[in-house]
């Protein structure tokens, strides 16, 4: 992992934004803004772990590759029978004796028409395509931490104008009981501001639940329990028109360039599998000691070979192998295409959301104004008897859904501009400039990149960033 501003292995950054006292006395919390919530996702997500560890997988790939190119040296012990009978000129007849060798034995691959050399490449490509495919994770675990601050916030300005409306309702109810003292309602106005009451009583309760599990989804997302939230954020910069989103987005979505490095990775696939048609050269060795059981002379053994093979017949299986690798291929390409008009549709979607919900909050907006305004009137002109406690009650409902729908599109207005910058590939912890430690996946594959023995020096390299890890 490196630091933003660093490269190099550091300790956690102390996360001081967003750090605020509760209003309640005697206790500290969290003051929780969207920072907070992407700081929080990014830190806490298991989801970013395994596919970090899927990465790590793929690194090794290309060592695995490389190790082929490289002399095998083993220790070998073996033991042999010869059960072929040798015939004296005496006309004896006896069995071979039992052999044992004990030593090194050495293969090393002198040519093999580039078959190795292309995994290699290939296990390459599908590192840069794997890289992709994380930052990609990152996007959808980022967007889901600030969808789910969004919709706490929204849940609680959404129980707030509920409980106000339950205090509205409770003033309704006496002041309809009051009117009625006095003779200037009946039964039926009381009747309608208590069932009012009892309806704002029960969407509260409604509503507290959707908060409840708005703050489970906040849990799950970021890593904790959300503290005092401090309001919606301002909007990102976003793209002065959809033709530059899109165009930004061909450019630099994760899911587009992994499906182009995919698709790399299977065009040398098809060349590996061609080469693997042709001849290919190996020098083996081995140096030991070789014993009889029939006696006790020793033998100091070495034996070089230089072995060339061409296939000749092979049932079929290498001339399939290629025709798969280049149906799989062919596959990637067409891959490739759906990703790219996907990922414009998806920008093309997001866009449309942002000013549509832009639009609908600039509408809420007047609509709560006028539904203020219609309220207030109502009221007092049922104070002097010119409207009935139905008509302050229909007031009171459209001044509440006119709140209601203001809130939520505000909060939908900001999730499409986040939306927007995931379909476009830039809602990612290094674009975002959050202050945590980014994974560097060059750091564990410049490690293993050329493949270190078991008892050298890069090895033990290894060893303390898998510790760190956390990992055997």
């Amino acid at each position: 992992m490196r630091s933003r501003t660093g490269g190099k292995l550091t300790k956690a950054m102390a996360l001081t934004a967003g750090l605020a006292l509760s209003v309640v006395p005697g206790r500290a919390v969290w003051a929780d803004n969207l920072t907070d919530a992407f700081i929080g996702a990014y830190n806490t997500s298991g989801l970013l772990e395994q596919n970090r560890a899927l990465l790590r997988a793929a690194d090794e790939d290309v060592a695995i590759a490389l190790s082929a190119l490289r002399p095998i040296i083993n220790w070998a012990v073996e033991v042999s029978q010869n059960y072929n009978r040798n015939s004296t000129s005496a006309g004896v007849v006896r069995d071979e004796p039992a052999n044992f060798f004990t030593g090194l034995t050495l293969s090393q691959l002198i040519y093999d028409g580039g078959f190795s050399v292309l995994g290699k490449q290939s296990a390459q490509e599908t590192v840069l395509a794997t890289r992709q495919t994380l930052l990609d994770v990152e996007q959808g675990v980022l967007f889901r931490g600030a969808d789910a601050y969004l919709r706490v916030l929204e849940q609680e300005e959404a129980v707030q104008i509920r409980l106000n409306n339950v205090d509205v309702s409770s003033e309704e109810l006496r002041a309809s009981q009051d009117r009625f003292d006095v003779g200037e309602v009946t039964r039926t106005d009381v009747a309608l501001s208590e069932a009012q009451l009892a309806s704002s009583q029960a969407d509260l309760a409604v509503e507290r639940g959707f908060l409840a599990q708005a703050q489970a989804e906040y849990v799950n997302a970021v890593g904790k329990a959300p503290g005092r939230t401090q309001g919606l954020p301002g909007l990102p910069n976003l793209p002065r028109s959809e033709s530059e989103a899109v165009a930004l987005a061909q450019r630099n979505h994760p899911a587009i360039l992994a499906a182009q490095h995919q698709v790399r990775a299977l065009d040398l696939n098809v060349q590996q599998q061609r080469a693997n048609l042709g001849p290919n050269v190996r020098l083996n060795a081995d140096a030991g000691i070789r014993e009889s059981y029939d006696n006790d002379d020793s033998l100091e053994d070495a034996t070089i070979a230089l072995r060339f093979e061409q296939p000749v017949y092979a049932g079929g299986r290498l001339a399939a192998s290629v025709r798969r690798q280049m149906a799989q291929r062919d596959a990637s390409r067409a891959n490739l295409l759906n990703v790219q008009k996907d990922i414009t549709q998806g920008v093309v979607n997001a866009y449309s959301s942002f000013q549509a919900a832009s639009a609908s909050l600039r509408a809420s907006t007047e609509r709560v104004r006028a539904s203020q305004v219609a309220f207030d009137g109502i009221r007092e002109e049922a104070t002097l008897g010119a409207r009935t406690t139905l008509d302050v009650l229909n007031a009171q409902q459209d001044l509440l859904d006119a709140q209601l729908a203001e809130v939520r599109s505000r909060t939908e207005r900001s999730r499409a501009a986040y939306q927007l910058l995931d379909a476009q590939g830039l809602l990612t912890a290094e674009r975002l400039g959050l202050a945590v430690q980014i994974y560097d996946p060059t750091l564990y594959y410049n490690l293993v990149k050329k493949a270190p023995a078991q008892i050298s020096r890069q090895s033990r390299d290894l060893d303390r960033v898998l510790k760190a890890l956390r990992r055997d």
